[in-house]
């Protein structure tokens, strides 16, 4: 099952025929767990990855640190309940190290995101304290390279 698992998160496009095929299952069964992994939220849905940078959608995302108080009973759960409300929020990580949540976050221009950390995001009851980091460019993202846009060839003049 946990190949099954592998196989879906590697391209959840695949066929319930060619998962089958490559995780040893028959396809009642693929069918059956998947279902099985659904309703008891172990897959908890199906995304494609876009490469942003080859279309005409103008967006920023920013990597957000964010320092808070945990309250007792509840550590840092309902903060983070909170945080991961607003429709701008992406993902969001509890960390050890110097801060307390990771913040991923999208907006169309710098400014909106630095609006959303000065006025929803900073100003929050238990929040102590936030470091912004905005990501310039892509590399690597859920083990899929960013591959480079083809650079259109210059035309050289010698004279």
């Amino acid at each position: 099952m946990k190949k099954l698992l592998q196989l879906l998160e590697e391209d959840c496009t695949l066929t319930h025929e060619q998962l089958a095929s490559m995780s040893g299952m028959t396809v009642e069964e693929v069918e059956k767990t998947i279902r099985m992994y659904e309703e008891e939220k172990i897959v908890l849905g199906y995304k494609a990855i876009v490469d942003w940078d080859r279309t005409d959608r103008e967006a920023v995302t920013a990597l957000i640190e964010v320092k808070v108080t945990p309250q007792r009973g509840e550590g840092f759960d309902r903060v983070a309940e909170r945080i991961y409300q607003y429709d701008e929020v992406e993902s969001v990580y509890l960390m050890s190290g110097a801060f307390d949540l990771t913040v991923i976050i999208s907006g169309r221009t710098l400014k909106e995101v630095a609006q959303f950390v000065g006025q929803r995001l900073a100003t929050l009851e238990d929040v102590t304290g936030t470091a912004t980091h905005f990501i310039l460019k892509k590399y690597k993202e859920k083990h899929l390279i960013f591959e480079k846009a083809e650079e259109q060839e210059r035309e050289l003049i010698f004279s």
